[in-house]
């Protein structure tokens, strides 16, 4: 049998990923996981972990105005972005060095780097500039923030990628979308006190739910003073002196400090050299693969949100398992 430098090359330091990387350590496999930005993933870098920590943050205004109806005296309470975010930043600091400990402890080579797919059993380091071999090679490179169609100005949009880590709050935000994730975005900044619109192309938020919880959810949030936009999309965002003004099809022009885009997520293949070592891609981009997570390369397997299927972190996590 050919002599590879790994038994398993795992490309993503996601849930998936790193599960799969350090079981396989655990039952003798030699494994390298090439991570290029933090090893933790969509969940514990940008997804679950910061918007969890700032949604908590949001409802503490509920809390401070309902004190006094229970015997407490509060004073006039004052929040602190830039406190908040350094805090969010010392937690998932502290959670990436427990993934990293893990990983290590379990024997696992941790490759701070970008790395693509050169072969069936090739990847490529870019850090280095060299090239490994592997039995077997994994990719769990999660998903990426959709934009949708190309317009003016989207050089200005932002993503919740870049949203837990602005240095100075919005006053004004502009939200995109229509799913749980914008609603969710939407209804913590507008707690936390920016003044927020939620624009949706569709004719009600949070499709695909009960039509009552849709309506109440809208409903509740307008009461709460989000600006909810429906049957509208942006058509342009222009930079002016104060911030940025969007302009959208219907119409409206619309003032505010930030415009985030969550629209939804697609496999993060690209650039990956996956379609040069023979591995199947479908129309969104994702790697298609069996029921063993195997892609049409037999060397090469996929898990998590690379593979659209059930894109929820406990999924990847027994996936890689």
């Amino acid at each position: 049998m050919a002599d590879f430098d790994y038994d398993l090359f795992v490309i993503g330091g996601g849930s998936g990923g790193v599960r799969a990387a350090r079981i396989a350590a655990g039952h003798g496999a030699r494994v390298a996981l090439a991570e290029e930005f933090r090893v933790g993933g969509t969940c514990v870098i940008r997804g679950c972990v910061p918007k969890k920590l700032l949604v908590y943050a949001s409802r503490f205004a509920d809390d401070f105005r309902d004190a006094a109806g229970f015997g407490w005296t509060v004073g006039k309470p004052k929040f602190d972005w830039a406190d908040l975010i350094a805090a969010k930043d010392a937690e998932i600091g502290r959670l990436e060095k427990i993934y990293r400990a893990n990983l290590n402890n379990a024997g696992v080579a941790i490759i701070d780097s970008r790395a693509t797919v050169a072969g069936p059993h090739e990847v490529n380091i870019a850090v280095s500039g060299t090239k490994v071999t592997a039995r077997h090679i994994l990719v769990s490179t999660g998903a990426w923030p959709n934009f949708g169609d190309a317009f003016p100005g989207i050089e200005h949009v932002i993503t919740s990628n870049e949203i837990f880590d602005l240095k100075t709050q919005p006053k004004r935000l502009v939200v995109v979308g229509g799913g749980y994730i914008a609603v969710e975005f939407a209804s913590l900044m507008n707690g936390l006190g920016t003044d927020t619109t939620l624009i949706y192309r569709g004719p009600q938020i949070l499709r695909g739910f009960d039509d009552d919880i849709r309506t109440h959810v809208a409903d509740a949030l307008r009461a709460r003073g989000v600006k909810i936009i429906c049957n509208d999309r942006l058509t342009a965002v222009d930079e002016t002196g104060s911030g940025l003004l969007v302009s959208t099809r219907e119409g409206a022009q619309i003032e505010t400090d930030k415009v985030l885009f969550a629209i939804g997520r697609a496999p993060h293949t690209r650039g990956l050299g996956l379609e040069g070592a023979g591995v199947e891609l479908d129309s969104v981009g994702a790697i298609v693969v069996d029921a063993y997570s195997a892609s049409s390369v037999p060397s090469i397997h996929a898990v998590g949100d690379v593979t659209d299927r059930v894109n929820l972190t406990p999924v990847a996590i027994r996936e890689g398992h």
